[in-house]
């Protein structure tokens, strides 16, 4: 099984002002277990084929991390940010499944 270590992305609600709040990107630090490592490229009227993967990465949770895990928006994996399509929940550990490039 291969292991994971790097940064996951929050998307956080912080007042920034009194009765102003913003989404304020954060990102912690974890180290874990690839699950799955598999690709999809979606074929469609692009000129550029999108690509999509069904990665499932395990991370050690903290508390952070299980009190937000509704705000997590990315991971960073193999240099590219991808999407976390969802979040399983699986004390002490969350489960990760990413889907296409994060652009935001």
């Amino acid at each position: 099984m291969a292991k994971f270590f790097g940064p996951v992305g929050y998307s956080v609600s912080t007042e920034t002002a009194p009765g102003v709040w913003e989404d304020v990107p954060v990102e912690h630090v974890y180290s874990g277990d690839v699950l799955r490592n598999s690709m999809k490229l979606a074929i469609g009227n692009n000129v550029n084929t999108d690509v999509s993967v069904s990665n499932d990465i395990s991370i050690v949770a903290d508390q952070f991390a299980n009190e937000n895990f509704h705000n997590i928006k990315y991971i960073l994996y193999m240099g590219v940010k991808w999407i976390v399509s969802s979040v399983e929940v699986q004390r002490p550990r969350l489960i990760l499944t990413m889907g296409g490039v994060y652009n935001g």
